[in-house]
């Protein structure tokens, strides 16, 4: 079996500032793709996005993580404010904001590298979901940060699969999400 090959990941420099936005929407069809069409219009990435159901199932909660040029952004969120189906649209890039992400993470772990991985594990607060005779699947949450790191580590362990839930977030105190 060949080696795995690293890929070095990209220098900070040279990607796209990431940001955070919040919506709150009517909970009906077709609201998704027209407000994934601003963000592709203006030549942004989606990095990732959240959407839950409210309690009451009339409103969902849209949490959308996107890469592109910061110039454009004050329009790309007043865009978003004029949809018809957009309640209100919040950016919360650099806010005093609650983040998280869960991270699920599937590893060949024969007998002899297990005590190194369960090392990094235990260190990150990651939890074993699943043991296989020559696999363990790992459940981690936390910042996008921890999350970044800890993947980083078991890297050299060779990940089978990863599976991200993408950023979860709540504006701090009264402030509206």
């Amino acid at each position: 079996m060949a080696a795995p090959v690293l890929v070095s990941p990209i220098p900070a420099a040279l990607k796209p500032p990431l940001h955070t936005i919040s919506l709150f929407v009517n909970n009906k069809p077709g609201v998704l793709v027209r407000t994934a069409l601003v963000f592709s219009r203006r030549g942004f990435n989606i990095e990732s996005l959240v959407v839950s159901a409210g309690a009451e199932g009339r409103f969902s909660r849209m949490t959308i993580v996107c890469s592109g040029n910061s110039d454009d952004l004050d329009q790309i969120i007043k865009q978003l404010a004029k949809l018809v189906d957009v309640v209100h649209a919040i950016d919360h890039t650099g806010d005093e904001s609650y983040e998280t992400e869960i991270a699920l993470v599937k590893l060949f772990a024969p007998l002899d590298s297990r005590t190194q991985i369960l090392q990094v594990a235990e260190h990150f607060k990651a939890k074993v979901v699943d043991y296989g005779s020559d696999s363990l699947i790992l459940q981690v949450h936390g910042p996008s940060e921890k999350l970044d790191a800890f993947i980083d580590l078991l890297r050299p362990f060779k990940l089978a699969e990863l599976v991200r839930s993408g950023k979860l977030l709540m504006a701090r105190g009264m402030r509206v999400t």
